[in-house]
């Protein structure tokens, strides 16, 4: 195979791309990211002298640029993970994930079909589906977004789906649950918080931390996608879940733990969403089990007492990150009022 992996220097893009090297070793990689806030060179610096691995900067929704990777690297396949994927950010600045999500992902499909490529895999969320109380979401349940964010993502799936039924491109998608594991921007959740207990600063949680999140680990995310990249049939979705559903709070409790901090260390703050927050994310990844022949590998709490002493270990690189202007600015903006003087 000869893959065009987008937004690779982000974090499941690049688990990714790591994950290719070591199990599918001449495999020929082109990496296409536009290395906005949350792509980092550092982040792929580990696997940029490979001689399988060509890096070329640029948007997804610049059909010049993809248009030109394809042809000069002769690519077969394409996995898209370029996304503005921050449900937060998306309340502040929503245009944007309309431009990738959406936009960016018609550009890929155009490509796949003008160039004939064998595949193309389009990695989405399963905040799609919107909220469920009871039971559990299937690649059949309905798509509800809540959030510009999952709307964006949502316009994406339709997409694909569309351009499928329509032309017969041979693309599918994929929906995980929430992601964890190393090389994480340090906005989301699990990082945030880790990096911010590390230096003794107080963490913000919406309410009661009750809100019901899906985990699973980056790695089986990204074994589940080249299952679905190799064996994944055009047309079909695939949920890539890990059946381990968490209260925020309870996370949260794992983390002062592994990292020896206390309760007094949680500051509750209102939540920023003038509507409901969703309450519950679930869905059954039977299909993906079956039809794949995928199942996930890391047991959750070992798994995240793991990335809390990762994150220990290279405070080099999320430093480097959280000491930016522009991640302080977003931190401020979204988080000072309630988080005062603790930033």
């Amino acid at each position: 195979m000869r893959v065009l992996v987008t937004g690779a220097a982000g974090f499941i893009g690049s688990n990714f791309v790591q994950l290719l090297l070591e199990e599918r070793p001449d495999t020929k990689i082109a990496i296409l990211d536009a290395l906005t806030y949350a792509g980092n060179l550092s982040t792929i610096e580990r696997f940029r002298s490979s001689p399988n691995v060509r890096f070329f900067p640029g948007k997804i929704q610049d059909p010049t640029v993809v248009r030109g990777i394809l042809e000069a690297e002769q690519i077969t396949h394409i996995v898209n993970f370029a996304a503005e994927s921050h449900n937060d950010r998306s309340l502040l600045e929503s245009g944007s994930f309309i431009q990738t999500d959406v936009a960016g992902v018609h550009t890929l499909l155009e490509a796949t079909r003008d160039h004939g490529l064998e595949k193309m895999v389009h990695v989405s969320t399963d905040e799609v589906y919107g909220t469920i109380d009871v039971g559990m979401f299937t690649e059949s349940s309905p798509i509800e977004p809540n959030t510009p964010y999952s709307a964006s993502k949502a316009g994406g799936d339709l997409q694909v789906r569309a351009h499928h039924i329509t032309f017969r491109t041979p693309a599918l998608i994929t929906r995980g649950g929430n992601n964890y594991g190393p090389w994480q921007y340090p906005e989301k959740l699990i990082p945030f918080f880790v990096t911010r207990l590390i230096d003794g600063k107080k963490v913000p949680v919406y309410g009661e931390g009750n809100q019901v999140r899906e985990w699973i680990h980056v790695l089986d995310h990204c074994t589940g996608i080249l299952a679905a990249l190799e064996r994944g049939k055009p047309g079909e979705v695939y949920n890539i879940g890990d059946v381990n559903e968490r209260r925020n709070m309870e996370v949260v409790k794992i983390l002062l733990e592994e990292t020896g901090r206390g309760e007094d260390l949680v500051k509750r703050i209102p939540d920023p969403r003038k509507g409901a927050h969703d309450k519950r994310y679930s869905m059954s990844a039977d299909k993906a089990r079956s039809e794949l022949d995928w199942a996930p590998t890391h047991p959750f709490e070992e798994s995240l007492r793991a990335t809390v002493r990762w994150y220990s270990d290279n405070q080099d690189w999320w430093r480097a990150i959280t000491a930016r202007e522009d991640f302080q600015g977003f931190i401020r903006r979204f988080y000072g009022p309630s988080l005062g003087d603790d930033l």
